[in-house]
């Protein structure tokens, strides 16, 4: 899977995700892969897409159609991808199984979303958060939560915490791998 990971400190919000895609127990690494990079960009936005590499291109095409695409709070991001959700069933053939008890179809997507309004979570069905330091998401999460959760009180530094969380990702998570992508936005307010 992955490790993404996302900081929010003294103006900045930075994004970081490492490269390795993975197929069972294939790894196929940055230097052999054209298309490594987790994160892709929307206007202001950047969005780093763990699960099926399918969503990284799903998301690009849908996302670079919709002159609409609205990611800079809780209520936007929701409204964006509940109105994606049935796009990504028509035309992209999304199946929106997951367990049968869910109370809603899932969109089979998670997210960490970046940008000058801050960082926001998108899961597959539809719940958006707004985090207020840092999280992560992928396989390696929880190394890099607690990465972080260390680094936060001693590192002034959004880009140096998103570099520690992710590199306890990459240690310890089996499923991930560097080199490693990131980019920092100034936050608005």
């Amino acid at each position: 899977m992955t490790t993404i990971v996302a900081v929010k400190k003294n103006g900045v919000v930075t994004i970081a995700a490492d490269t390795l895609t993975t197929f069972g127990n294939t790894r196929l690494h940055a230097l052999q892969d054209n298309s490594h990079d987790k994160i892709l960009r929307t206007g202001d936005n950047f969005i780093g897409v763990c699960g099926s590499a399918a969503h990284h291109l799903v998301l690009t095409s849908l996302l670079s159609k919709s002159p609409d695409v609205q990611l800079n709070s809780k209520a936007s991001i929701f409204e964006t991808f509940r109105k994606l959700h049935p796009v990504l069933k028509e035309e992209c053939f999304l199946n929106p199984k997951e367990d049968e008890e869910d109370p809603y179809e899932s969109s089979q997507i998670t997210a960490l979303i970046a940008n000058a309004s801050g960082i926001f979570g998108i899961y597959s069905m539809r719940e958006v958060f707004e985090y207020t330091q840092f999280w992560a998401i992928g396989s390696g999460h929880e190394f890099a939560l607690g990465a972080m959760h260390f680094a936060y009180k001693q590192v002034e530094n959004a880009e140096e915490i998103a570099r520690i969380g992710l590199d306890a990702g990459i240690a310890y998570d089996k499923n991930s791998s560097a080199p490693i992508t990131l980019y920092s936005v100034k936050l608005n307010r």
